[in-house]
């Protein structure tokens, strides 16, 4: 699944600060509920995130990190991601001990956790290429963002062109 499936430009943010991946949940489960209109959505979403990051830190290296949980149906129906690149770093307890300053969110529904496995490992892979990830840091809007994704999508289609 190419990142432009999943992510859609007015779920980019660039530029935004946290003290803390608490407040970094709290905004992402605050843009779900603004997103779906649903009341529930904000606490269910904020409650999955923590849940799901004690069973395993999100931080994939290099800056980067994928918050990821499962969010009850009746909240929504289909995956949403949201990106966000940071103004400043924060510590996020990752595994090579750098603070992370590049966050893709993702919200999968529960029923279609199964589903998303091979595409969540895809993402890691894509998201942890060193070359997206300078591009994405430096990146000054939220479109010049999309656009790092748009163009990565279309390297990889243009890939499995000529390999069929």
């Amino acid at each position: 699944m190419k990142i432009t499936e999943l992510l859609s430009p007015e779920n980019i943010r660039q530029g935004v600060s946290f003290s803390s991946k608490k407040r970094l949940f709290e905004s992402i489960a605050h843009f779900v509920e603004e997103k779906l209109h649903c009341d529930k959505g904000e606490q269910a979403c904020f409650e999955s995130l923590f849940e799901r990051e004690k069973l395993g830190n999100s931080g994939l290296g290099n800056g980067i990190a994928m918050p990821k949980a499962k969010i009850p149906l009746e909240v929504c129906d289909k995956a949403i991601a949201m990106f966000m690149q940071l103004d400043n770093p924060i510590n996020y307890d990752s595994l090579d001990g750098k603070p992370v300053d590049l966050i893709f969110a993702i919200l999968i529904p529960d029923n279609q956790c199964e589903t998303y496995i091979p595409i969540l490992a895809s993402l890691i892979e894509k998201l942890t290429d060193k070359n997206m990830l300078k591009q994405l840091r430096s990146a000054k809007s939220a479109d010049e963002i999309w656009q790092v994704f748009e163009i990565s999508d279309r390297a990889e289609s243009s890939l499995e062109e000529t390999q069929e």
